[in-house]
């Protein structure tokens, strides 16, 4: 497990202000309560496998004493590089991205279950949208009793989506929580 390097670090960060815009700083200066020390830490970003890990300091100061190939996993995995070195989020990212998202859309329950089954949200199934979405942003899908569900791409703007017929895709899917079941052996 290393600290991520500069291209890496810029990789991660551009892909998290996609989704956090300013909030982006929330992440970052995340103070943690975690481990003995009475000064509470921060959470940093580390790379073990080509996963990135958000996790707190002090748990990375105790991991210190496992090798590297005995160490699994340590905090959340938040994405992972490909081969071709692009960052992808990963569903475990959701609870970082849903407190801290910048863009948010609410599903109607008739469309909820199509989302979780990986297909994209379709204008007929939009019960909300935040103002001011641009095409291509990262955008939260939540119930509309604020659960959230997975995230995505934005595929119109939030003027474009009003003159949209229903069957037009609004969301291209990125990942949700139905792949914890969908991807069982994988995860």
């Amino acid at each position: 497990m290393r600290p991520l390097d500069e291209t890496e670090t810029d990789a991660v960060f551009r892909k998290l202000y996609s989704f956090t815009g300013h909030n982006l700083k929330n992440i970052v200066e995340n103070p943690s309560h975690e481990g003995p020390d009475p000064n509470p830490g921060r959470y940093c970003f580390r790379l073990h496998k080509n996963k990135v890990y958000y996790v707190s300091e002090s748990l990375v100061k105790r991991a210190t004493n496992i090798s590297r190939k005995n160490l699994a996993s340590l905090g959340t995995c938040i994405g992972k590089f490909t081969h071709g070195g692009n960052f992808h989020l990963t569903i475990q990212a959701l609870n970082l991205l849903a407190a801290n998202a910048k863009h948010k859309v609410w599903l109607k329950p008739t469309s909820e279950m199509s989302f979780l089954y990986g297909n994209h949200v379709l204008k007929g199934g939009l019960g909300r949208i935040t103002d001011s979405i641009s095409k291509n942003d990262g955008v939260v899908v939540f119930s509309m009793s604020d659960v959230p569900l997975g995230f995505g791409s934005a595929a119109r703007s939030t003027q474009d989506c009003r003159k949209l017929d229903p069957n037009g895709i609004v969301v291209h899917h990125q990942a949700d929580i139905g792949e914890y079941l969908r991807m069982e052996d994988e995860l």
